[in-house]
């Protein structure tokens, strides 16, 4: 959260546009004025990143950043719901600043046309407060689990294949667990891409709006989040199940060592 004490003045528009917010006795003024003092990374405007930085636009986050070098394709909007048919062809980072900003125009939007990489993450990830990741390789999730790990930022990642998702959030230091606790070891040619395997489109909406609203918890410090969880949601089965992450004592990432 930013350090500082929240300025709760709203201008009118503010005020209609965030009432359902604020009429939370949990959120309130307090809670609205804090998300529009926070800002957010998103990797990857694709499944997940769509409906999670649109969620996350809506909600009023003052800045957001969003880390992605591909482009539209007509195969994307079956489930990228950020983009519509007269973007194919364009950058995904281009055309998502452009929804995001007619959606809610006080929100600030940076993006970064690139690939996420070990040796840029670092600039990007110290600007902001929080990072959600929603890449669809593991290289990409290690290098970005590694870089929030290394900074002190709290991450909440998801992922998605064919009718399932899973979702978890990764808090540094306290005897935490990191994301590479979870997957230590995945072997990239092993793992099918939605392009190979396939994708239930609404899936990643389920999971990407899940994304927003466990991000929104970490920045309000509302409820009790998924730190040392995971959560594994079946399209087919229509059920959730979550189970404990404890810490791995020889994590290359997070282990200490004495």
């Amino acid at each position: 959260m930013p350090p500082h004490a929240p300025d709760l003045t709203f201008t009118d528009d503010a005020l209609t546009r965030y009432s359902r917010h604020i009429l939370l006795p949990e959120i309130g003024a307090l809670g609205q004025a804090r998300l529009r003092d926070s800002s957010v990374l998103v990797i990857g405007a694709g499944g997940l990143g769509s409906p999670l930085a649109l969620y996350l636009a809506a909600a009023g986050i003052g800045r957001i950043g969003i880390v992605d070098d591909d482009r539209v394709e007509l195969s994307n909007l079956q489930r990228q719901i950020l983009f519509q048919t007269d973007d194919i062809g364009h950058g995904k980072a281009e055309r998502a600043s452009t929804r995001l900003a007619a959606l809610n125009p006080d929100v600030e939007i940076v993006t970064y046309p690139v690939r996420a990489t070990a040796d840029n993450l670092p600039s990007f990830v110290e600007a902001y407060d929080l990072v959600c990741d929603g890449s669809d390789n593991f290289s990409t999730r290690y290098a970005v689990a590694d870089c929030c790990w290394a900074q002190g930022k709290t991450l909440v990642s998801g992922a998605v294949q064919r009718f399932e998702g899973t979702l978890s959030t990764f808090v540094p230091g306290h005897g935490r667990p990191c994301y590479r606790c979870l997957t230590p070891d995945a072997d990239e040619n092993a793992t099918l891409s939605c392009g190979q395997a396939g994708i239930f489109g609404a899936v990643t909406g389920v999971i990407g709006s899940l994304m927003a609203v466990e991000a929104l918890k970490e920045m309000l410090s509302l409820g009790q989040g998924l730190s040392g969880k995971v959560l594994v949601w079946s399209a087919l089965s229509a059920s959730f199940r979550s189970f404990d992450l404890p810490p791995d004592p020889e994590c290359i990432c997070c282990a200490r060592k004495d």
